[in-house]
């Protein structure tokens, strides 16, 4: 049974679609009249371009949510949208939402970064290792919101590679959650333990829908970034990260995922359940692992002799923005041995027929030479 009694085909912002999502995308979306959005400019990025906060809800229960802190993650993005739509709706929950909760979100913190569809802002900074020294127009935006609004909870929300798996699984990481340390020994103080029994909360609906997909990020201790840095204000921080799923290199049904996730974290709180949910459960979720390539090519050696005997190829997708799409060129990243790893699309050339399909492929068979 469906955890959620909604069509999403019915609350999924169609109009933004695909990887490269900018300013001018969500503009047409958040310029439509709405009575529940409230929409302020906040700031200017390094190349004057407005940064945009959207309010919904009027509840005590405050939750801050930023998105696109990385310019080419946007898959979050399109589900902060989603959410939008779901929250205009008149079901019971998204009133209880509203009334319970006050939402601040920025829906693109780095438009710079967004409209080049790079990591970083203009200035060449990773806005995720600025929150110490906040050198960055987009950092000090960011942080006077959290001052001025003194949230109870925040979401930071991220894309990761199409090289994580689960544990050692061959299960994609479709999504993966982080409670931020806030100390180098890692300890669960107790607003890190609300924000890992939030992720269990989470977890526990995301695996009804993909069993085995959800991975643990790794919590590596960096005063400099920016969930780190709010966990360690006391404020229990959940890390997103929309990853892969089979076949969806533009992100459509990762998308919804992250979009139940988030509606679950929100629920949560403002159901006041987080109790419900034992931190110990957060363990159980598999660390991430970096074993995927997104194809990958078995014996290679018998389409190039030049090999030695049984080499295997890992090719990753190098993401290209051309005239406003983004485009996936396959670029060889490892050869050799490669039998722990696994591809989003294998092919082993003892078999005729797969050996046909990689030599029918002239941009696979560049990086074969």
């Amino acid at each position: 049974m469906h955890p959620y009694s909604l069509d999403y085909s019915t609350i999924k912002e169609k109009a933004i679609t695909g990887r490269y999502v900018t300013n001018v995308h969500i503009d047409k979306v958040l310029g439509l009249p709405s009575t529940e959005l409230k929409i302020e400019e906040i700031g200017l990025s390094v190349l004057q371009e407005k940064i945009k906060l959207v309010t919904l809800g009027t509840g005590p229960k405050k939750i801050l949510m930023w998105s696109q802190m990385h310019g080419n993650e946007t898959t979050t993005t399109k589900s902060i949208l989603d959410l939008f739509n779901y929250l205009k709706d008149s079901s019971e929950l998204a009133k209880t939402i509203l009334r319970e909760c006050t939402l601040k979100i920025i829906p693109i913190l780095n438009p710079d970064g967004a409209f080049a569809y790079t990591r970083v802002n203009a200035n060449e900074i990773d806005l995720n290792r600025d929150a110490y020294d906040l050198s960055q127009p987009e950092s000090k935006v960011l942080r006077a919101v959290y001052d001025a609004f003194k949230p109870d909870f925040c979401f930071n929300l991220h894309d990761q590679r199409t090289i994580f798996n689960v544990g050692i699984n061959k299960k994609p990481a479709t999504i993966s959650f982080l409670s931020p340390a806030y100390d180098k020994e890692r300890n669960i103080s107790k607003t890190r333990g609300i924000s890992i029994q939030l992720i269990v909360a989470m977890n526990s609906l995301i695996q009804q829908l993909i069993p085995g997909q959800v991975g643990r990020y790794d919590d590596s201790f960096n005063h400099n970034c920016v969930g780190d840095s709010f966990q360690m204000l006391d404020t229990p921080t959940v890390l997103f990260e929309a990853g892969h799923f089979l076949d969806d290199y533009q992100r459509e049904q990762t998308r919804m995922y992250i979009f139940y996730a988030i509606l679950k974290g929100v629920e949560t709180i403002a159901k006041e359940e987080i109790h419900r949910y034992v931190q110990s459960n957060y363990f159980e979720i598999p660390e991430n692992s970096k074993l995927y390539f997104d194809v990958l090519i078995k014996n290679a050696d018998q389409l190039r002799p030049t090999l030695p005997k049984n080499s295997d190829l890992g090719i990753l997708y190098k993401e290209v923005l051309d005239l406003g799409t983004i485009t996936f060129i396959p670029v060889l990243d490892k050869t050799g041995n490669l039998n722990q790893y696994f591809g989003h699309k294998t092919y082993n050339c003892l078999d005729e027929k797969d050996a046909k399909s990689v030599k029918s492929n002239k941009i696979l068979m560049n990086c074969i030479r």
